[in-house]
């Protein structure tokens, strides 16, 4: 009776212990650790490299290689630097719950768990709030002034915009562009309408590249990637980033046989001869955008070796045609 009666005890404990597993107990909390790594990663440490474009401006101008200067554009690309940060904070909470939902995306820390929620929005916000603030304190009205545009335009295109047609390359494109005024504006440099066509329909020319890049590897599985890659067509996307190519070559040409009153006394004439290499590294990119592999323009540029030396010899030639040697 004594092991009968045990038998009965140790089967009328099964049903218990069967119904535990069923229940799920919150997630813990992250540690300081874990979530100032994920804070940090939910910021695109990677995307940081685009924020180098506030140098652009000064280069132009050869007001590169002073004090004052390199301190100002140090303020500028981290101030810049923390503002998209916010941006992608405030996008990862908000698309937390159909980020789980995808094959990739659910690695975010938002998405992930690793950082929570509210903990993003907050940080996002504060961020958003204080860039501009240390902006009008630090640097120039017209500086604060930019960073605050680009916060509001950004915001509004991970609410809205970024599922408009056509206004969603524009938003994107002006992005590039304004991290290339900036610079420019910290120091009170003049604008040059062909350096803003330039580097406008050059950042066109990469956005519309990698999204017909998205289009051609999407081909078949909708809603695997970006949702607006439906409505477009991959013949509208080359036309526009071909479009933007030729425009762009076109500015910079014009740009380099302007004179403007600058007496040559350099032993070449680089400034038009770095159309050449400009030429030849729209072409070569062209031939990533044409296969449809044409990601992230960093990607593409550091990954391709013959794009970078090409790359090089350009930048050689722009410096020797400021410098006028």
């Amino acid at each position: 009776m004594t092991e009968t009666a045990r038998l009965q005890g140790t089967a009328a404990a099964l049903p218990e212990q069967h119904t535990r597993p069923e229940q799920h107990p919150a997630p813990p909390l992250p540690g300081p650790g874990t979530l100032l790594l994920g804070l940090l990663r939910t910021a695109r440490p990677k995307q940081w490299v685009k924020n180098t474009l506030v140098m652009a401006a000064p280069a132009a101008a050869g007001r590169l290689f002073s004090l004052h200067a390199l301190t100002q554009l140090a303020l500028v690309f981290a101030l810049f630097t923390a503002c998209a940060g916010a941006v992608y904070l405030v996008n990862d909470a908000r698309d937390a719950a159909a980020d789980r939902a995808h094959p990739t995306k659910r690695h975010r820390p938002v998405a992930a768990g690793q950082v929570p929620v509210p903990v993003a929005y907050a940080v996002g916000g504060t961020l958003a709030v204080l860039a501009p603030a240390a902006a009008a304190w630090l640097t120039t009205p017209s500086v604060a002034a930019l960073l605050t545009a680009y916060l509001g335009m950004q915001l509004a295109y991970c609410l809205s915009l970024k599922h408009v047609l056509v206004v969603d390359l524009a938003v994107v494109t002006t992005g590039f562009l304004m991290r290339a005024m900036v610079g420019g504006l910290a120091l009170g440099i003049p604008l040059s309408r062909w350096f803003l066509i330039t580097t406008g329909f050059g950042a066109l020319f990469m956005v519309a590249a990698k999204r017909y890049s998205e289009a051609v590897q999407m081909a078949g599985q909708a809603g695997a990637t970006r949702a607006l890659l439906t409505e477009y067509t991959t013949g509208y996307l080359r036309f526009v980033w071909q479009l933007a190519a030729g425009v762009a070559v076109l500015a910079y040409c014009l740009w380099a046989l302007e004179e403007g009153g600058v007496p040559h006394t350099s032993v070449l004439p680089w400034r038009q001869l770095s159309m050449v290499a400009f030429i030849l590294a729209v072409l070569r990119y062209a031939v990533f955008a044409d296969r449809g592999t044409a990601g992230e323009p960093e990607e593409v540029v550091l990954g391709d070796r013959a794009l970078a030396l090409i790359g090089l010899v350009w930048i050689a030639m722009y410096a020797l045609a400021v410098a006028n040697w």
